[in-house]
């Protein structure tokens, strides 16, 4: 075997390896995933408004995934929202 012959099989397992590797990093969309914490939306609570009035406005479906997050971060009591209260809303995956 040559030289030659053996330094372009490395280099095309090299690029396959890459390549592998690669798509466990890059997602479909060919965006690289953010390491980082997506950030969160703030919310200014209005008359009337509910947990889940505030859900069902920001998320389509079901709304009690992101019901139970905005209540675990905010600490927030469903029944004492008070208009003029910022509530932090996370992300829901």
């Amino acid at each position: 075997m040559s030289r030659t012959h053996v330094r372009r099989r490395l280099l095309a397992i090299s690029m396959l390896a890459l390549a592998s590797g690669l798509a466990w990093v890059v997602p479909a969309g060919g965006v690289a995933a953010s390491p980082t914490r997506p950030a969160q939306q703030r919310y200014v609570v209005r008359p009337g408004d509910t947990l889940w009035s505030i859900a069902r406005g920001i998320q389509d479906g079901d709304p009690r995934a992101l019901v139970d997050a905005i209540q675990a971060a905010n600490g927030a009591d469903p029944g004492a929202l008070a208009p003029g209260q910022v509530l932090l809303i996370p992300a829901v995956g």
